[in-house]
């Protein structure tokens, strides 16, 4: 049988996560990890709290996502933590956020970002190797003048 709590040494331990990222998520993710403070202070996590921070760890550490990502997934209904009150997710089975594109806005660029109806990983190529080729140009005559 397991214990009913678990402290945050041990977790740290068992995630193999620092114990001040865990207090750091405690502050970023308040409604899905919420540990019960013992006598002094000491933070224990319940085993639902434990596996809401392991699905956290999972989706920054491994399937990419940043603090805002899963931010987002928690709000919009898509991770259920300890506190939550949306539909449970597997382990491993967390839905996958679209990427974004890296930057779609452009100075003076007709280019505009692919939609997620039709992502297009060649959108906007021939502004972009004009661009390249102005960066080419603008470092050869950069070196020109250092030389």
């Amino acid at each position: 049988m397991t214990e009913p709590f678990v402290s945050i040494n041990e977790l740290s331990k068992r995630l193999n996560i620092p114990a001040h990222t865990l207090r750091y998520w405690e502050k970023q993710f308040p409604n899905a990890i919420r540990p019960t403070t013992g006598a002094g202070g000491r933070r224990y996590y319940r085993e639902d709290v434990a596996t809401a921070v392991e699905q956290i760890k999972n989706l920054l550490h491994e399937q990419g996502y940043t603090i805002a990502g899963v931010k987002k997934l928690i709000v919009s209904g898509g991770f259920v933590g300890a506190r939550g009150n949306a539909p449970a997710v597997e382990s491993g089975a967390f839905p996958r956020a679209p990427t974004p594109p890296k930057s779609n806005v452009r100075r003076g660029g007709t280019c505009s970002a692919p939609t997620m109806a039709e992502p297009s990983t060649t959108a906007c190529a021939a502004e972009i190797d004009a661009a390249i080729e102005i960066l080419r140009q603008a470092r050869a005559a950069l070196a020109d003048t250092e030389s």
